[in-house]
């Protein structure tokens, strides 16, 4: 027994040492990535900490759910018993410690969606009008954010307070009636109104998924499979319409040469040629310098690479749509319908992540590997996505998102809805496999029957089952994550449509990267670029 609790002592050591590199190469990530794209003109020493902490918690929280699965697997054998350590009390703690875990890092998105990143915002927007003091711009900031604080309040408040079960009495009165309110908020520490907030903001986060991360997850692969244009050719293309808006200057100019004053239209059309005259010219030191940098040589060394990538994640991509639609049909023809929010407890359908996982499942951690590669799928997919697309409100762009010259508020955009769409990986992934997501590997006794013709006699045997929603509750350990996922059965009837929606918007953004030609190798330096600057480009930014 004492040699089994230090054996699991270790391991849970080992574990932690683990987490803390995972920590140490997220921070070193957002640093990298957030340097990577912030402006050097504008960086501002609030909004990189911002941003970079921002998006750490974003990345902490998605790799918050495989954690979850593997610790209530790991407290089981496979032969369905618990392990020695894993008595009532430590796996009391193990789950209360999970939770814990969840209501930190969910308190913090919360903070920083309707607090910190708002503030920070609003202080920079104040910052751009130089006639504005220290105070004028904090207490402007102050002001704007005190409306996100007041929405975040009604969210907590709401979920406090909405009865998700009943009074058994009918004949209740409205004080018993609110005292059971009081009792069952006390009884829940609080985990409805946490988990009702957080069910608004990942649908918000829903809807940036559909638009970000369905368009990224068919735009990452062929962009790497594709490749840029050679710096040369555009160089040369580049060159001859400098040359053809010269000409176009030289023959408005010419018809003022006996001193005769231009026309209005003529003078409206030679600044615009003036103006393009200057875009083709900063186009071509920027090009000139990206085909003589070692950067190019090296990205043209790696293409091959590169192509092997973009191979990998359309494979990636493939399994995780096909696995998504089988999972919703199977939700459309075998689920009690919207007024249980299309919830299914098994799989009437089989999908390939499904049918993948338990096969993993018998090599540890391959598994948690196909999660864990499923969840950073899913947000690097969205960076690429609001890359691609930049950030918008309706029809009017806000902002673009470009390597070396993105503005300190555009950052911030970013990293708020990168915080929103992790709310929504959790329950993508439990769309795909909904079991596995509940129960992880675990497996629980069942007492069967077994007859010996020989000697015409019946003897019992325990054998091993998978858990699932017919298991004993002290025999399988739900995850936390499906705490959160599952208190209010609207919000599961909006993610379920929200589910067929990505899927759409998936095929289009198909068919338009498979339609669009190859990106420029410096993309993003043309007439509209608000970001636009005479310095020289980043080696990096091919």
């Amino acid at each position: 027994m004492a040699a089994a609790a230090g054996a699991a002592s270790a391991e849970l050591v080992i574990g932690w040492c683990i987490f803390g590199l995972l920590l140490l190469a997220i921070l070193a990530f957002c640093w990298v990535y957030v340097r990577k794209y912030q402006s050097q003109r504008e960086s501002e020493v609030v909004s990189t900490i911002t941003a970079i902490f921002s998006l750490a918690i974003a990345l902490i929280t998605s790799a918050l759910l495989p954690v979850d699965i593997f610790l209530v697997s790991y407290m089981k054998n496979q032969n369905g018993t618990f392990k020695d350590w894993a008595n009532a009390n430590v796996s009391r703690r193990i789950e209360d410690t999970v939770l814990y875990g969840y209501y930190t890092l969910y308190s913090v998105i919360l903070f920083c969606v309707f607090l910190w990143i708002p503030f920070v915002y609003f202080y920079y927007e104040e910052k751009d009008d130089d006639d504005t003091g220290k105070c004028t711009q904090i207490k402007t900031a102050f002001k704007y954010t005190f409306g996100f604080v007041v929405i975040c309040a009604l969210l907590l408040l709401v979920g406090a307070f909405v009865p998700l079960n009943l009074p058994d009495n009918k004949n209740s009165t409205e004080w018993e009636k609110v005292k059971f309110l009081f009792e069952e908020l006390g009884s829940s520490h609080g985990l409805a109104a946490l988990s009702f907030s957080i069910s608004s903001l990942t649908l918000i986060g829903m809807l940036a998924a559909i638009i970000y991360t369905a368009y990224g997850m068919s735009a990452l692969p062929l962009n790497l499979i594709k490749g840029t244009r050679s710096a040369a050719y555009e160089r040369l293309e580049n060159t001859e319409d400098i040359e053809e808006v010269e000409q176009h200057i030289q023959a408005i100019k010419s018809k003022s040469k006996d001193g005769r004053p231009l026309p209005a239209r003529d003078k409206r059309a030679l600044k615009q040629f003036e103006e393009r005259l200057r875009t083709l010219r900063k186009r071509e030191r920027h090009l000139e310098f990206i085909e003589n940098s070692w950067w190019t040589k090296f990205c043209g060394a790696l293409r091959p690479l590169k192509i092997i990538w973009g191979i990998f994640f359309i494979l990636v991509a493939l399994l995780f749509i096909i696995s998504l639609f089988l999972s919703n049909l199977d939700k459309a023809l075998h689920s009690a319908g919207i007024d249980s929010g299309f919830i299914i407890f098994g799989a009437n359908l089989s999908n390939p992540l499904n049918m993948l996982l338990p096969v993993l499942q018998t090599v540890f951690p391959l598994d948690y590997v196909l999660i864990t590669i499923i969840i950073m799928y899913f947000i690097f997919t969205s960076m690429a996505g609001i890359r691609n697309i930049g950030i918008w409100f309706f029809w009017i762009r806000l902002y673009k998102i470009r390597r070396g010259r993105t503005r300190p508020q555009a950052l911030l955009f970013l990293c708020m809805i990168l915080l929103l769409i992790v709310l929504h990986t959790s329950y993508m992934i439990y769309s795909l496999a909904p079991q596995y997501v509940m129960y992880g590997s675990q497996n629980y006794l069942i007492e069967s029957n077994i007859t010996y013709d020989a000697h015409k006699g019946n003897s019992t045997l325990s054998v091993p089952k998978r858990c699932d929603a017919d298991a004993p509750e002290d025999q399988c350990t739900v995850t936390r994550t499906y705490l959160f996922l599952h208190k209010f059965w609207f919000f599961s009837a909006a993610y379920y449509f929200g589910n067929w929606a990505f899927l759409g918007v998936f095929v289009i953004g198909l068919i338009v990267s498979c339609c669009k030609g190859k990106k420029s190798v410096i993309e993003g330096v043309d007439e509209d670029d608000s970001d636009l600057s005479d310095e020289e480009p980043s080696v990096y930014s091919v």
